[in-house]
């Protein structure tokens, strides 16, 4: 049974990006209360993005700037940002304050409020709901104007943690073939044989 009322605990925000995404994130539950309206969905598949040294990441080199000044903040806030003028990605801000390090969550399995997230996707296809980091934003309600920046231990967007571990598999990132050898990391992280994977 799975307590959505429990929260992940602060100190788990302010670790080491990787060990966070893998070992607290990837399972763990990210669940939305917009409008009323309740959502959740496990964390399947998720990305890592370092600001110091990582040239995908949009605060490389520890770059501060109004679109990237949320990822300075500490660890346990949401970075919400709007691509191709038409779809919000989710991230958790991970580190110490000043590191601009943060995990896009690309893919969630659907496991509470589902006809709210087919009424807002307007699809009836669960593998189709949240497989996608827009999707998953569409689905939970998740927007940048709303939500960049809000802290992820309030009652609007927060995560519960994981009830069992899961094998986890180290994939290259999505989409960012602008970042020269970077684009080859293994940074992106996806619960083995789960069938709620993005598309790729």
């Amino acid at each position: 049974m799975i307590d959505f009322s429990l929260k992940l605990a602060s100190e788990f925000y302010l670790q080491d990006a990787f060990q966070t995404a893998q070992k607290h994130l990837l399972g763990s539950y990210l669940c939305s209360n917009v409008d009323g309206k309740f959502t959740a969905g496990m964390i399947t598949e998720l990305e890592v993005y370092i600001g110091a040294t990582d040239r995908a990441c949009h605060a490389y080199p520890n770059k501060l700037t109004p679109r990237t000044a949320t990822m300075f903040k500490a660890g346990g806030c949401a970075y919400v940002f709007f691509v191709y003028g038409m779809y919000n990605q989710f991230n958790v801000v991970v580190g110490p304050e000043g590191t601009a390090n943060a995990v896009l969550i690309r893919s969630l399995e659907p496991v509470a409020g589902l006809d709210v997230m087919k009424e807002r996707r307007h699809c009836d296809n669960m593998k189709n709901l949240t497989t996608g980091p827009g999707k998953l934003c569409q689905a939970l309600g998740i927007a940048k104007k709303q939500h960049d920046g809000i802290d992820l231990r309030g009652d609007e967007i927060w995560i519960s943690p994981r009830i069992q571990n899961y094998d986890c598999i180290a994939k290259p990132r999505v989409g960012i073939d602008y970042a020269g050898e970077d684009k080859d990391n293994p940074w992106r992280y996806l619960i083995k044989d789960n069938p709620f994977i993005s598309k790729v």
